[in-house]
């Protein structure tokens, strides 16, 4: 499989007397297929960790803040335990959309209570659910 990296779309806007209007021109979501939207009530809960080798996600906070972490796993069905996960600060105030490829697994916590982050998806539901992988939520990353 070729490496693809995470990357981070940053909004632009623009601003006159009928309001603000956000956009993201440099991102393409071309093959999108469906998206969701994840809702936190409050800090407490861990959402870790998932992983897909093919299905690309795209992540937006809507309303408060979150950690999102990745990590490669090494080996799908044994990984190492060493590996060491990135940490992407994602905030509804600093409009931006992180794209994690396939080959990643991911972890999501709320910063703040009432935090949604939607999520943008190029496999249907049942192509994702036969790429999905679930690893113990404290294997790379103590929440």
């Amino acid at each position: 499989m070729e490496e693809q990296n995470i990357q981070l779309f940053k909004a632009g806007q623009h601003i006159d007397v009928r309001g603000v209007l956000t956009y993201f021109n440099d991102l393409d979501l071309q093959g999108i297929k469906r998206l969701y939207i994840i809702e936190h009530p409050d800090t407490s809960i861990v959402r870790a960790w998932q992983g897909h080798k093919r299905e690309n996600k795209w992540f937006l906070v809507l309303n408060g803040a979150f950690n999102l972490l990745t990590v490669q796993p090494d080996n799908w069905d044994n990984p190492s335990t060493d590996l060491k996960p990135a940490l992407n600060l994602l905030k509804a105030t600093d409009v931006s959309i992180l794209h994690v490829p396939g080959g990643h697994a991911t972890g999501i916590t709320a910063l703040e209570s009432d935090s949604r982050l939607l999520v943008f998806s190029d496999l249907s539901t049942e192509e994702s659910q036969k790429d999905d992988f679930r690893f113990d939520k404290n294997l790379w990353y103590q929440w």
